[in-house]
């Protein structure tokens, strides 16, 4: 709420702060009843301490974030920036600890902010940005708690990632970035070398499995020209500037002076840094343990404890999220021997699962033109939701997705089957629903739905992207992420076409009851292996014994949790407390009760830690509730 001015000055104030784009409040005064406020207004003193606090408060957001992203051009390049794109980030433990000082100045600076002057938006974005560097700030204690390499991610395909999928080449100066950023891959290898000895010297190695599937990739990178011998195909780097090179207009002169450049800085740099990299990895593995649980680490359980408050944004703790689980894996279950007896199958559910996991009928071929239908397929399905998200949404996207597979280069060793690369926040890259169709065994038909819809539409794309669309809001609440409220909304908006009656058969409902029987039995077997002290192989047959899955998808899926404490409860607990906040709205409300005002009151303020999420929706109930009234 805004305290109106008594003089026409501060009012102009106020108006020019508004349409600049600061986050507060907008509130419609006729112009017959200016007169009689402004002769009737009190305090005027005080009104005048509230603009300038207000604009304060926008000031001091927007340079805290300008501030912490010209610390990483990483991130810039996430965002679309091309500040620094001749440059990568810095990991070494002077630039980190010089960041975690700057989070502290930048927190102390907040804290002088006088929250009873602000704008009900201003109070929220102060909670917010507050909340995010008190985060941050608890993250840096444990920063060698995490595994800057593993099997699946980390800086060593990271370098890859960033130049073939972020780094555009559509200038000279494109491309002269972009070798740059080759040649001081050197400097950047080195950097995460120092950060993996220095966890190794702790007693902090990732579990043994990880370091042989790290190599593999590592050697995917340099596999080809200019690596190898003469007649080879082009490595994935060297093809990926090849490509971007072609569209430029230049002489063909110039061109091959890029790409002489280009190779140069592969063969000095960025090989022997790889080949340096290999021999730590290759040292690390002879070292690590076999299981690698959290609680094998130093203070590992206590580690724990805080990876599960910053993925969770919750005070839920080890012991409670495994109840959780066991409780939701028997519930979902239940519903499965429904359909069961309504597919008219005769058998037990395991007998129903296996049957799931080997019917021809169910899989498409592990052939290019099987890759492809599955892709057709999925465009289908995200298409077709674009038709229907009026019923269920008054806010849209405006950017476009796009449905592409994962590039060979990381199709082994990327995260899940599918995953969404969001869009630029300027709207020069669309989003991405990326698909991994290096084995077709793992990718039934069935469960194709559900995946679509967390991914794409109306999941991850337009939960990220109605963020990154927000006006008059800081920039740092349209870059923010929270794991349980976007993996909470993508695994809420696998159940929201069931109620539309988009699931065609029970085949396709029991996929979708699979993926959240998959997210259940994940707070059971990450929590069992991070503070109970289960084992790999038990952690594997309990997934087995318990979802539609195969021993070796049960592996890779335990093989995940090891390496990212905590990352898996987020599924579960955000969709949980989203469903539990609807049904709270639905109850109070009654017939005043519209889903799709709910989802707009979901989606309309960004990314959220859930503790906020609550309170917002909890406001949004009681003001609906006094409107009905009035």
């Amino acid at each position: 709420m805004i305290r109106f001015a008594k003089n026409l000055t501060v009012l102009l104030s106020l108006t020019l702060m508004l349409s600049s784009g600061c986050a507060t409040e907008l509130v419609v005064v006729k112009f017959e009843h200016l007169p009689k406020i402004l002769a009737g207004a009190h305090a005027s003193e005080e009104s005048v301490l509230n603009v300038q606090e207000n604009t304060r408060a926008a000031a001091l957001f927007e340079s805290t974030y300008q501030a912490r992203l010209a610390r990483s051009p990483i991130d810039q390049a996430f965002e679309g920036i091309r500040d620094q794109q001749d440059s990568w980030d810095n990991y070494s433990d002077a630039f980190q600890r010089e960041s975690n000082r700057l989070d502290r100045a930048h927190l102390k600076n907040l804290k002088q902010l006088k929250p009873e002057l602000l704008s009900e938006a201003n109070q929220l974005n102060l909670s917010l940005y507050r909340q995010q560097l008190e985060s941050a700030i608890e993250e840096f204690k444990w920063r060698y708690h995490r595994y800057p390499v593993s099997h699946m991610t980390g800086i060593h395909t990271g370098v890859a990632t960033v130049l073939i999928r972020l780094h555009r080449i559509e200038t000279v100066d494109d491309a002269n970035d972009y070798i740059k950023r080759l040649q001081s891959v050197t400097e950047l290898f080195d950097q995460l070398i120092d950060g993996l000895q220095a966890r190794a010297e702790i007693g902090i190695t990732a579990p043994k499995f990880v370091y042989q599937q790290a190599i593999e990739n590592s050697y995917g990178i340099i596999d080809g020209h200019p690596f190898a011998e003469s007649g080879s195909v082009d490595s994935p780097l060297m093809a990926d500037f090849n490509r971007k090179l072609e569209k430029l207009d230049i002489t063909e002169p110039q061109k091959l002076q890029l790409q002489s450049r280009a190779q140069q800085a592969m063969l000095k740099s960025v090989g022997p840094a790889y080949g340096k990299l290999i021999t730590v990895l290759h040292d690390l593995q002879s070292q690590a343990k076999v299981e690698g649980g959290a609680w094998t680490l130093p203070q590992g359980r206590a580690f724990y404890r805080h990876a599960l408050r910053q993925t969770t944004t919750t005070e839920l703790n080890a012991e409670a999220i495994h109840r959780m689980g066991l409780t939701e894996v028997e519930r979902i279950q239940a519903e499965m021997k429904a359909i069961i007896v309504q597919a008219d199958y005769q058998g037990g559910l395991s007998d129903f699962f296996a049957y799931m996991q080997t019917a021809s009928e169910f899989f498409f071929p592990q052939t290019e033109q099987g890759k492809q239908a599955y892709i057709d397929e999925a465009e289908r399905l995200i298409s077709q939701m674009k038709t229907r998200l009026p019923e269920m949404f008054g806010v849209m996207p405006k950017v476009n997705i796009l449905v592409k597979p994962v590039e060979p280069f990381r199709e082994k060793a990327s995260i899940g089957s599918a995953f969404y690369q969001p869009a630029a926040p300027d709207g020069s890259r669309p989003g991405v629903f990326y698909i991994n169709t290096y084995d077709m065994s793992v990718m039934p038909k069935y469960t194709l739905p559900a995946v679509a819809y967390h991914e794409g539409i109306p999941g991850h794309h337009m939960q990220v992207s109605i963020a990154q669309e927000l006006e008059n809001v800081p920039q740092f609440r349209r870059a923010a992420r929270y794991t349980a409220y976007a993996e909470g909304w993508g695994l809420y908006a696998e159940l929201l076409p069931k109620e539309m009656g988009l699931y065609g058969d029970f085949y396709m409902d029991f996929g979708r009851l699979s993926a959240e029987l998959w997210r259940a039995c994940r707070l059971v077997v990450d929590t069992a292996i991070h503070d109970k002290g289960w084992s790999r192989e038990r952690a594997i047959n309990y997934l087995t014994d318990n979802s539609p899955t195969d021993r070796e998808k049960a592996i890779k899926a335990v093989e995940r949790y090891l390496v990212l404490p905590s990352q898996a409860t987020a599924y579960k607990i955000g969709m949980s407390k989203i469903l539990q906040l609807r049904q709270q709205a639905k109850h109070k409300l009654g017939d005043e009760f519209d889903v799709s005002e709910f989802h707009d009151m979901v989606l309309m303020n960004g990314a959220l830690p859930l503790n906020i999420l609550e309170e917002i929706i909890t406001q949004w109930i009681d003001q609906r509730l006094i409107a009905a009234e009035s």
